[in-house]
């Protein structure tokens, strides 16, 4: 199985990282210089496309050893697809922003020499989330990397990171999949049924991720369809204002439940690091790194919540899609498998000015939500625009 089997819809940019990888694996077997390989790249792509999936695959195939560069089958490639390569350093962060420390901590490792691969790889996800003072900590790495160090860049867009950082990566955008591709993936990497995997790639626009999510969750597709037709049917603003307010805390309680679990092996973690037992007064000394742990947990919960959010409002963008596909009689296919009634039901009583008008009225919402604006108060604004 190769690197890239899980790249799906994606053939120019496989084409583009083999011959990259090939071209660094002539460097170091020859020690020729080799056009086509940089030492800095930035994937970029909508969520789903799979860009990091691709950085990760282009960094197993730069450490690869096998007879085909990228084979899937060596060490090289094993550990790290398994994220347990010792010369690849990965920055996944679940917070809302990337801090200086972490940038500055890969800094330190980006200097060091490979100790067991090829190259030294340093993977940052959501490259975007850095500020501009962190990015410009990191824009000195870019420019002089040592000879063996790979720098890759993952973020939904160029225009997300400073120009200074872009102008000087080797750019490689991804595009979003076709559904097909993505039920296909679906159907071959995890055994989901085609009809299921069908259903799941269209509901999730082809987000990899969440198709599959949806695919082996029922529970998951009856949320969605919940928080698409609450807002829709609300007739009131008072309905529409309960509307977001049952969003806003279903968004609670998913961050809260994906994040518990780690919290408190994390707290448990530090609290043996500490010498503190189980119900031990803790000393006033050490309260300030536990102080420290609580405040990275809650960026991480408020990062769960608007990214949940943000998903929810793009589910209620495709519902409007499929409206507007019936008013101008376009004949594309729904996204929403199962709303259909309510869709039709919608473009028959809307004109396609109201659709779009709606439209804009979440996308604006999804802006407020990125600027930081109160998600009740962003949320409401919205679902209350839905109703007139």
């Amino acid at each position: 199985m190769s690197v890239w089997d899980d790249i799906v819809g994606q053939e120019q940019t496989i084409a583009t990282l083999q011959e990259a990888a090939q071209r660094a694996r002539t460097i170091v077997e020859t020690g020729a210089a080799e056009r086509g390989m940089t030492h800095s790249w930035l994937l970029t792509g909508p969520p789903g496309s799979g860009r990091s999936t691709a950085a990760r695959a282009f960094a197993a195939a730069l450490q690869c050893t096998g007879p085909e560069v990228g084979c899937g089958e060596c060490r090289g490639c094993h550990t790290t697809m398994s994220k347990n390569h010792a010369d690849v350093t990965d920055l996944e962060t679940q917070k809302v922003i990337i801090s200086i420390d972490e940038v500055r901590g890969l800094l330190h490792a980006a200097q060091t020499a490979p100790t067991q691969g090829r190259w030294r790889v340093i993977l940052i996800e959501d490259a975007d989330r850095m500020l501009e003072r962190t990015s410009n900590v990191l824009l000195k790495a870019i420019e002089e990397p040592p000879e063996r160090t790979v720098w890759l860049l993952c973020a939904p867009s160029p225009d997300d990171l400073i120009t200074t950082i872009r102008s000087r990566c080797r750019h490689v955008g991804l595009r979003i999949p076709p559904a097909g591709a993505v039920a296909e993936l679906l159907t071959r990497r995890w055994g989901i049924a085609p009809d299921v995997a069908a259903e799941s790639a269209r509901l999730a626009q082809s987000h990899i991720g969440r198709a599959r999510g949806l695919a082996q969750n029922p529970a998951l597709r009856e949320q969605r369809r919940q928080i698409i037709e609450r807002p829709i049917r609300a007739a009131s603003v008072g309905e529409a204002v309960l509307a977001a307010e049952d969003l806003v805390e279903t968004a609670k309680e998913q961050a809260k439940a994906d994040t518990e679990d780690i919290n408190a092996r994390e707290k448990a973690h530090l609290l043996r690091t500490l010498g503190i037992a189980d119900g031990e007064r803790i000393n006033p000394a050490l309260r300030s790194q536990i102080k420290q742990l609580e405040e990275e947990q809650k960026r991480r919960a408020t990062r769960a919540e608007r990214d949940f959010l943000d998903r929810a409002l793009l589910d209620l963008l495709a519902f409007y899609r499929d409206v507007l596909a019936i008013q101008l009689g376009t004949g594309a296919g729904p996204i929403n498998v199962g709303l259909e009634d309510l869709i039709r039901r919608t473009a028959q009583m809307t004109t396609g000015s109201d659709t779009v008008r709606k439209a804009r009225a979440i996308e604006t919402a999804r802006n407020r939500l990125r600027a930081n604006v109160a998600p009740m108060l962003a949320v409401e604004a919205m679902a209350v625009a839905l109703i007139k």
